[in-house]
């Protein structure tokens, strides 16, 4: 793709006054870097303290003058219906305008920061917090471009990214969920249509019949879903008694580069936000005894629309049944902490609070020296580690490992010859620490959990 066919975005972000500036950066970068895994090139940034998101244009008259300069756009909202404002709508603008220059009073006489040149025209406007349909409706009519929200921005990115069926099908209900308070009539579309027997009464309007058509799409996809759901069910089900561990964390934390260097699988790895939607299981390699699965679960991220979560839930279930949860942050980013309680923040919201878990400080590599003994004065209970390193890999499978083998037994079991489906059930399930052998069968000291023990003793016994 030539840089010229690529799409220019300019994004839009509300400073409001529990927001500090370190947190708006942040959070820009962000947006930034989600607006590029799209493939588009962000060509400047508009920023505006207000005290609230919430207003009918989120910006004030002034930075919507502003946005129209990037993009061409009348820099007026006008009116879809060609009806003066209200009064009462009058009266809170001025209000609103007030409370804008009330904010910046005391400070610096600069307008509010305008990253990038004017020359470049953008093609498409980002804002970086979710927008009500009037306030999309509003912002497209002042900027003559189309406007998207955090929200669209990351659903688009699922959308793009879903490979299996489950994906697409959680990806599409809640695309649908986020479409249909944001569908709008066409100039036609508010013209009623003909009523029932003799024509009387009135029919639905076309914009009524798209969102039944929405309901009813909907809970057509939630009922594959659910068909999908009870296979995945089945597939867990199965395996309840083996020890697994799922790797959790902020989207582009490392988790697949994580999953194929400890798997050896060719997992997808990509420097892009939500390279992975699906949940991939792999045996850890080379293969331990007993066998331990670990499983590569959907990013999280700042501001992840409660739909999606919804939506993946079944996803996220893979941390909330497994043995062990590895969390993965990218300590080499600044802003790993607040990534580390989002992190938590959705495990609750999926009820894996209670599992155990250990804090996997990922991309070591990227640090100082001094930076990496201040993070383990800091976090002494996590492990530090670059997937780059074969010592630290080997490190992160020993502990893995010494706790799976924390709640295991020692004990001496003597299988006769004749029961060698017994004898291949206790090297699959069990790690076999030494062995004799007599004339009668074999006699081995084996470590493994009082379940997997008693069920092998049962079976000897018969």
């Amino acid at each position: 793709m030539t840089t010229s066919s690529i799409s220019r975005a300019l994004l839009v972000a509300v400073q409001t006054p529990g927001v500090t500036r370190e947190e708006l950066d942040s959070s820009l970068q962000e947006l930034t870097r989600l607006v590029k895994t799209l493939g588009y090139q962000v060509v400047g940034q508009v920023t505006q303290k207000r005290s609230t998101e919430k207003s009918a244009t989120v910006l004030g008259q002034g930075k919507l003058s502003e946005l129209a300069r990037w993009t061409g756009g009348p820099g007026t909202i006008g009116s879809a219906f060609e009806q003066p404002l209200s009064k009462a709508a009058l009266q809170q603008e001025a209000a609103e305008s007030e409370e804008d220059e009330d904010l910046v009073e005391g400070e610096s006489d600069e307008p509010d920061e305008v990253t990038g040149s004017p020359l470049q025209q953008a093609q498409i406007v980002v804002v970086d917090c979710d927008l009500s349909p009037s306030q999309l409706s509003n912002l497209e009519r002042a900027a003559g471009v189309p406007v998207l929200d955090r929200t669209g921005v990351i659903i688009e990115i699922f959308s793009r990214h879903a490979r299996t069926r489950s994906a697409r099908l959680q990806v599409e209900i809640a695309r649908l969920n986020y479409l249909a308070p944001r569908l709008r009539e066409t100039g036609g579309g508010r013209e009623r249509q003909g009523g029932g027997i003799g024509g009387k009464g009135a029919g639905e309007t076309s914009l009524e019949l798209d969102k039944r058509r929405i309901r009813d799409r909907i809970k057509e996809l939630k009922s594959e879903l659910a068909a999908i759901g009870d296979e995945h069910h089945i597939r867990r089900a199965r395996r309840e008694k083996e020890l697994t561990v799922a790797l959790v964390g902020y989207t582009n934390a490392g988790k697949s580069s994580l999953m194929r260097a400890m798997t050896g699988s060719d997992v997808l790895v990509a420097d892009k936000l939500f390279a992975t939607l699906d949940t991939t299981i792999r045996p850890l390699h080379p293969e331990t005894r007993p066998k331990v699965l670990i499983s590569d679960t959907v990013g999280f991220i700042k501001k992840l629309p409660h739909d999606l979560v919804a939506s993946f839930k079944s996803t996220l279930d893979e941390a909330a049944c497994a043995s062990l949860v590895l969390v993965v942050v990218d300590a080499s980013d600044p802003s790993f902490r607040s990534q580390l309680d989002v992190t938590r923040n959705v495990l609750a919201e999926v009820g894996a609070t209670d599992i155990p878990n250990l804090l996997v400080l990922n991309k070591q590599d990227r640090l100082r020296p001094d930076e990496i003994a201040s993070l383990k004065s800091e976090f002494p209970d996590a492990l530090l580690l670059s997937t780059r390193s074969r010592d630290d890999l080997t490190a992160l499978r020993e502990r893995i490992m010494e706790y799976f083998e924390r709640g295991m037994i020692d004990e001496e079991l003597h299988v006769p010859f004749t029961a060698q489906k017994v004898l291949a059930e206790v090297r699959a399930r069990m790690r076999v620490l030494s062995e004799r052998y007599d004339a009668e069968g074999i006699t081995i000291r084996v470590r493994s959990s009082p379940e997997n023990l008693s069920m092998v003793k049962r079976k000897l016994v018969r």
